[in-house]
């Protein structure tokens, strides 16, 4: 899709210049912008290298069009460099590239991402003869934190859950939706993609597609199953249109519910429930998991609900209960209080 001039990125600048005195030098896509266009000349490798990774290495589409969104920022910001195509790149530039992102205020998670983007991106030409050497073989990773998740107390989430007026189509759409995330685990594109002959009530597990499109069976909890049942019953009919497919779950036009107005949901009924804290999606899939290990659940079965491919992914839980116990006994022992 074409950028308009005002909009273009890749406009010349010297390489180097104020680099760490300027918050101009990464270009930030904005809610309702264009997408971005890579320069002429990184164009054709970007492409190519999209449609393998989408044909050879089945990632999922969110991935991919991260990674995209990534390559043409990257192509931008070495344009505007003095950096002419991928041939000419030196681990210089991809060092003044991630120094801008940091200054900009990028997250250590997204800057993880986007390298990870450039370096599938370059061991890709490498292998295609396009490229003579890795320009991001040196370069290091950034070190991630353990951040630990935010996760509701059970109070909390019965509140929450409770928010949606059952009266209504939507209402009864979003309690499903909730007990869903919460009750198996998913992920809000997981949520928002899943079929209905992927859910079987009767025997109490569905069947989610994850990241890479990686196939795992999830049990459906009871609450989670009246609220589905209670939504394809007096729910879903009323939001059906011509053209509905198979989704679950559909938006007022009859199309699958975007992650986007998932997001949107969560918060708005975190604050009609008086939830103070800040409930993304992910928190509810955070609260799945922390409340089975508080329960007694091992590690190695969440791991296996979750869809995590790394066990040290579900072990972060595990820290979360740990602190919360070093809390409680900090605040309420006699012996804690007088240290």
């Amino acid at each position: 899709m074409p950028v308009s001039s005002a909009q273009s990125p890749c406009q010349r600048t010297d390489f180097f210049v104020e680099l760490m005195g300027s918050k101009t030098e990464v270009v930030r896509r904005k809610r309702g912008d264009l997408p971005l266009e890579p320069p002429s000349a990184y164009e054709s490798d970007i492409s190519a290298f999209m449609a393998w990774i989408q044909l050879e290495r089945g990632l999922s589409p969110n991935t991919v069009e991260s990674y995209e969104a990534d390559l043409v920022q990257c192509a931008c910001f070495l344009h505007n460099h003095g950096s002419p195509n991928w041939q000419d790149v030196s681990l210089e530039h991809i060092s003044a590239w991630i120094s801008s992102l940091t200054v900009d205020g990028y997250a250590v998670a997204s800057l993880a991402r986007k390298l990870s983007a450039l370096r599938m991106l370059a061991r890709y030409l490498v292998g295609e003869g396009s490229l003579q050497n890795d320009f991001t073989e040196l370069l290091k990773n950034p070190q991630k934190g353990r951040f630990l998740p935010h996760a509701l107390s059970i109070e909390e989430m019965e509140r929450f859950l409770g928010a949606p007026d059952l009266n209504t189509p939507q209402g009864k759409r979003d309690r499903a939706i909730f007990e869903l995330m919460y009750g198996s685990g998913l992920r809000v594109s997981e949520v928002s993609s899943v079929l209905v002959n992927a859910v079987n009530l009767d025997d109490g597990f569905a069947r989610i597609f994850g990241k890479g499109a990686k196939e795992r069976i999830v049990p459906v909890g009871g609450e989670a199953v009246l609220a589905i049942r209670n939504y394809l019953h007096g729910g879903r009919p009323h939001l059906v249109k011509d053209g509905s497919g198979g989704e679950l779950f559909l938006s007022k036009r009859g199309t699958p519910i975007s992650r986007k107005m998932i997001w949107v949901l969560v918060k708005d009924y975190a604050n009609r429930a008086g939830i103070e804290k800040n409930l993304t999606p992910h928190g509810l899939r955070h609260s799945f998991a922390t409340h089975l290990l508080m329960g007694g659940a091992d590690v190695r079965a969440v791991q296996e609900m979750l869809g995590h491919a790394d066990v040290g992914t579900t072990q972060i839980y595990t820290h979360v209960e740990s602190q919360r116990l070093q809390e409680e006994h900090t605040n309420f022992h006699p012996l804690a209080q007088n240290q």
